[in-house]
């Protein structure tokens, strides 16, 4: 039985990947999601209720609290995976495992008035990760005490930003990278207050630290020193010399090969690989080659519907929904409708919720005039509601387009993952050190 992150896979890997997830106790911890459970759940309570939001549909049945491994999860992207986009893209994949905003830990304490501006979600949104980030110990057990009661499937710890503001004035992010004491301590202090797996997401160094084996004692140290058993390993180093996050996605060179050995010398922990990967057909590339979960950034925002309309057939191996654009678009209507304006002060408005379609018919006629109604619209004062502003947009889609299911699954680069265990760097050695192994 193959455990992935305080999870057991039921079954072995079928081709399509075909298993579900059943949780389980993790060290002294309290069954993650019992049925019997007194923990309150807390949801957007400025949300419509269950009547409004009816169609909006979901693979979790709650109670049965059971979801597919996350072979395929959504990346946490500041400003990007907010909750409009998480519930068109539960909307499209019932099966992707999505993943929120960074919040930095002080950001939530400091915001206990409003948290459910901050952490509060959909029930529909399941299987979602809460992302925070932070360097003290106190606000980041704080924060996770806090965000006990919204009913977040795991807790994971960014330790992979590059952001000037994250890891440089902040000094957390992938700074964080080079001292993997306090990261684990981190760790079991997120783990102590709470009941739900942990994680940490990093890249494979930073700077001058970009040896396989200085990655590989930040995995040892942190894993020894915490119940941590998950990484999310964005496959670039990062560079601190001031260029931009964007940058930092493109000029440093991706080494897969780092992660497939993480593979071969950990073979207690589960890997989920980043960067680089743009299509479902190149995510099941990286499966084949035996990764244990793929993370899509960009590529799951920028083609929200050539990417996410064929995970759950391709990667899960489930039956479609049978949905199309325009069925989809309905349905989030709904949701937008419902909660416009709800946050104070306007917000969030028309173009914060229309934000996330923006790659919704990428590559389809149509798409460039449809941005530019967009663009007028926003400013048309008797466009007042998400109905309104696709009633007034939408003209510029073709039937075809908007009633089509999803397409051929788009091909991949053949060559992402050529060689690569031929690349292997040397299998890395524990050096001598002192390491309070966690128990």
């Amino acid at each position: 039985m193959v455990k992935f992150s305080g999870y057991s896979l039921i079954s072995s890997f079928t081709p399509f990947h075909s298993v579900i997830l059943k949780k389980q106790r993790r060290f002294s911890a309290l069954d993650l999601y019992s049925n019997n459970s007194t923990k309150s759940r807390r949801t957007l309570s400025v949300f419509a209720n269950k009547h409004q939001l009816r169609n909006i549909k979901t693979h979790t049945e709650m109670g049965v609290e059971q979801y597919r491994p996350p072979l395929f999860s959504v990346a946490p992207m500041m400003d990007w995976t907010d909750n409009h986009y998480r519930t068109v893209a539960r909307i499209i994949s019932k099966h992707a495992w999505l993943y929120t905003e960074m919040l930095a830990a002080e950001t939530i304490v400091h915001q206990q008035g409003d948290l459910d501006r901050f952490l509060a979600f959909s029930p529909e949104q399941h299987p979602i990760v809460l992302q925070i980030g932070g360097n003290n110990l106190d606000n980041i057990a704080k924060a996770t005490r806090l965000a006990n009661s919204y009913g977040y499937d795991e807790i994971n710890l960014n330790c992979g930003c590059p952001s000037p503001k994250v890891a440089g004035h902040g000094c957390f992010g992938v700074r964080l990278m080079l001292d993997p004491k306090f990261v684990g301590e981190a760790m079991s202090v997120i783990a102590a207050n709470t009941d739900v797996p942990v994680s940490v997401k990093c890249r494979i160094g930073l700077d001058d630290h970009d040896s396989y084996n200085e990655l590989c004692d930040f995995i040892y140290k942190v894993s020894s020193l915490s119940p941590t058993k998950h990484f999310i390993i964005h496959s670039r180093k990062a560079l601190l010399n001031g260029i931009s996050p964007a940058d930092n996605r493109r000029i440093p060179p991706l080494k897969y090969e780092y992660y497939y050995a993480l593979l071969r010398d950990f073979p207690d922990l589960r890997f989920t690989i980043n960067g680089g990967i743009n299509c479902v057909d190149e995510v099941n590339a990286a499966l084949r080659e035996g990764a244990h979960g793929v993370m899509v950034g960009r590529a799951a925002y920028n083609y929200l519907w050539n990417t996410l309309a064929h995970v759950d057939t391709a990667i899960y191996g489930a039956p479609s929904s049978g949905l199309t654009r325009r069925q989809v678009l309905e349905q989030y209507q709904v949701y937008g409708d419902a909660v416009l304006g709800t946050y104070g002060n306007s917000r969030p408005n028309i173009r914060d919720l229309i934000k996330p379609l923006f790659g919704f018919f990428y590559s389809e006629p149509g798409n460039n005039l449809w941005k530019r109604k967009a663009d007028a619209a926003f400013q048309m004062k008797n466009i007042t509601t998400v109905k309104s502003f696709f009633e007034e947009t939408l003209v510029a889609i073709p039937d075809a387009v908007l009633d089509s299911h999803a397409a051929e699954l788009p091909s991949g680069r053949k060559d992402l993952f050529a060689n690569v265990r031929g690349l292997l760097p040397p299998p890395y050695e524990t050096r001598e050190q002192e390491v309070v192994v966690y128990a």
